[in-house]
């Protein structure tokens, strides 16, 4: 599944760029491989894969689980901000499932990692955001160490 899901993914994000221009779908691939780095496979990998396309791109439920399960489906839609999202209630429910929270928390490291070349604004905003509610999630997981040392590197870049 996860073979078939990199043309997907890239056929989804084409035209969309990160702010290095490099293609976007390579974001998703990273945070797989994070995830793939700390033991995690199989549904976690479609999940990362999977993870911004209901709110970046066209794609629906139904090619999400022609590439996938009900399993990965939830977790991408707990992952997905939809208009008018509530970041407390976005948050605990990510909390409460396993799946999307080892994917948002490399998702997370992914972005911390590569925030450098943001506006300063942006970075501020990262920070902020990161130690509001993403450290307090990461307790206790293998992501913990990891985002605190992006964290201290990207407040590094900031006056």
């Amino acid at each position: 599944m996860i073979v078939d899901a990199i043309p997907f993914v890239f056929e989804k994000h084409k035209n969309q760029k990160r702010i290095g221009g490099e293609p976007y779908a390579t974001h998703p691939i990273a945070v797989a491989m994070l995830l793939y780095e700390k033991g995690f496979r199989g549904n976690y990998s479609l999940v990362a894969m999977f993870h911004d396309l209901k709110e970046d791109t066209d794609a629906t439920d139904e090619e999400i689980l022609l590439h996938s399960n009900q399993e990965v489906l939830t977790a991408v839609n707990l992952l997905t901000k939809f208009k008018g999202y509530v970041m407390e209630s976005y948050i605990e429910g990510i909390r409460k499932n396993k799946l999307a929270k080892m994917v948002k928390l490399a998702d997370r490291l992914h972005n911390l990692l590569t925030a450098k070349i943001a506006s300063e604004s942006f970075r501020r905003k990262y920070i902020k955001e990161t130690e509001a509610y993403y450290v307090e999630l990461a307790k206790g997981t293998p992501f913990e160490m990891d985002i605190h040392v992006a964290l201290d590197e990207l407040k590094k870049t900031v006056a």
